[in-house]
């Protein structure tokens, strides 16, 4: 008899976890993989100074994943394939990887009191050397800039321009702290990228959008929220509420960072600029029903991303799962879906060509190569393991899916071995690859909340400009991807905890399926117009495919969490924004 029998089924009435912990004699043998020896590594490894407290809680982990490879959870799961090989309530599989994710996911957690040497396993040395340089460029590259102003201009207005671009900063630098994790939250969360890689990763991808596509004009009233000719000839409390929209922003950003909480940075500026108009312009300088698109959007968001993403990850497990063999459809699937994907962005979000038979060809093309590129590498990088499952004969369900009828909310059985390995390492593939244009676009788009009232800020202060569009310079915009980045390195690891573990466990087709529907969502409401966040459609991607799983697949807690935080967005940044521009305007009377 297979000596793990007893916890070979969900079904038992004692779970792989709770049996270990009720029997601490027993320890978990090492498994003899060849694949894992290889790599000279014990997968798991026994807590030795457990706390007795913690060991009571069913919620903490007695056993502890050690990272090897980018691919470990392939890998890992593989190994525990053949303890869950008689379960067959088509979640086996996966459950068995969300018991290594919940030990890493509590590992985080430790991490992030630990701060960012621990969340990036670097020397505390080294992390406060990083953050030193990075403030040191903060403070001195304004100096260098020719937004600071031209040569000639007084030194008083020099010194508001400088304390103008540090005010920029800030709010860029929250920016990259909370918003980054929309596009590597998952990644991270899934196992595809580990915190290091996908951080790296970002910061080149967030830098290059926002350096290469970030709007060149923006509106000096952002996002129509404000009427600008309610402040014509009132420069000086104009320049001040901007500053302090940008301050008030920055400081709630920075509030909800600290906690994890992932908002949105546009609520953010446009809460600060509905209390900046409110207080210093009254009721007739707001426009309402802007606002009322913006509060919808709390709603719409999640409920839009949540019903694709669970259809999505039904789709999986229907099209995939539900195969003769798993492996070989997920690889089949992978450039086809990359095609559809890459073709439909390339030509809706960043046409290359004004005309439009030009711009659908340009797409095609560049769909095409992304699915060239996919079909390479996942025939190179799991080539072998492809050639091994067509020679080998797939494990056969207790009765043949020929001979059900599937829908697509069917309960279907997850692939074993050396299947689930192939389907993994196809989409952990796969979602990198969206996780970089998300992250791409995101410094293209984003930025903008950051650089605009900065860019309007300059042009009042230094050129008396009231227009209502404001060209952007190229330093302005390079300046507004340093901060992206910056606060990405210092404390983007926190609410990307909070989005790729603490919502729901997430493996590399939920991260995918979660990934693509948010992606597909907002690429889709934007070009019709609808109110829609890309914090929030994302946060409900994530709760969609926990739904998909079941109820109790979702932690209620961190959701309740985070609609709160959400919630008070909009008046938190309002009060700020009144506070700071009474503070700022004082200031400025006595200096101008």
């Amino acid at each position: 008899m297979n000596p793990y029998c007893l916890l070979s089924s969900t079904r038992n009435s004692t779970s792989l976890e709770s049996f270990l912990r009720r029997n601490p004699q027993i320890y978990l043998p090492r498994p003899e993989s060849s694949s894992l020896i290889a790599h000279g590594a014990n997968i798991f490894k026994r807590e030795d100074n457990l706390n007795p407290q913690l060991a009571r809680s069913v919620s903490d982990p007695i056993l502890r994943l050690t990272t090897i490879s980018k691919f470990t959870y392939s890998l890992a799961a593989s190994a525990l394939s053949s303890s869950f090989s008689e379960a067959d309530d088509g979640e086996e599989e996966e459950e068995s990887q969300a018991i290594i994710n919940k030990s890493s996911t509590d590992k985080s957690d430790i991490d992030l009191q630990g701060g960012m040497a621990q969340a990036f396993h670097i020397s505390s040395n080294t992390a406060s050397a990083i953050s030193i340089c990075i403030a040191f460029a903060a403070l001195a590259l304004p100096f260098f800039m020719k937004s600071l102003g031209p040569p000639g201009l007084a030194l008083k207005t020099k010194l508001l321009s400088y304390a103008t671009l540090l005010f920029g900063f800030y709010m860029a630098w929250n920016i990259g702290a909370n918003d980054v994790a929309n596009a590597m939250g998952t990644s991270v969360g899934s196992g595809a990228l580990t915190l290091r890689q996908a951080v790296l990763t970002a910061a080149v991808l967030e830098f290059s959008g926002a350096a290469l596509m970030g709007t060149h004009v923006t509106s000096t009233m952002q996002k129509g929220i404000l009427k600008a000719t309610v402040f014509q000839g009132k420069e000086t409390l104009l320049f001040a509420g901007l500053l302090s929209s940008l301050a008030a922003a920055g400081t709630w950003l920075q509030v909800a960072s600290y906690y994890g909480w992932p908002v949105s940075t546009t609520h953010c500026i446009v809460g600060s600029m509905v209390g900046f108009g409110l207080a210093y312009g009254g009721a007739n300088a707001v426009f309402w029903s802007s606002l009322a698109k913006v509060a919808s959007s709390w709603v719409i968001s999640p409920l839009m991303g949540g019903a694709m993403s669970f259809l999505v990850y039904k789709c999986i497990r229907r099209f995939v799962y539900s195969a003769p063999n798993p492996g070989q459809a997920a690889a089949a699937a992978a450039p086809i879906a990359v095609f559809v994907g890459v073709t439909a962005i390339s030509f809706a979000a960043f046409p290359l060509s004004q005309s439009f038979p030009m711009a659908l060809v340009q797409a095609l093309a560049c769909g095409t190569a992304g699915a060239v590129v996919v079909y390479q590498v996942i025939k190179k990088q799991l080539g072998h393991l492809l050639l091994k499952s067509s020679s080998s004969p797939v494990e056969q369900k207790e009765e043949p899916l020929q001979n059900k009828k599937i829908g697509l909310l069917s309960d279907i059985a997850g692939p074993r071995g050396t299947q689930l390995e192939i389907v993994y390492g196809v989409f952990g593939y796969m979602q990198i690859l969206s996780a970089c244009f998300m992250s791409f676009a995101h410094g293209g788009n984003d930025v903008s909340n950051a650089i605009g009232p900065l860019a309007a800020a300059l042009s009042i202060l230094q050129g008396g400009a009231t227009a209502s569009e404001i060209v952007i310079p190229i330093d302005v915009l390079v300046w507004g991807g340093f901060g992206i980045v910056a606060g990405l390195m210092m404390w983007g690891y926190r609410v990307i905890a909070t989005i790729g573990k603490k919502i729901t466990e997430l493996t590399p087709t939920r991260g995918f399926a979660a990934e693509f529907a948010a992606a597909s969502v907002v690429l889709g409401a934007s070009k019709l117009g609808l109110p829609i966040s890309a914090t929030h459609t994302l946060v409900g991607a994530v709760m969609g495919v926990g739904f998909a799983r079941g109820l109790n697949s979702v932690r209620s807690e961190t959701v309740k969490e985070i609609v709160t935080s959400w919630a008070v967005t909009i008046p938190v940044g309002a009060a700020f924004a009144v506070l700071y521009t009474s503070i700022l305007t004082k200031f400025l009377s006595y200096v101008l």
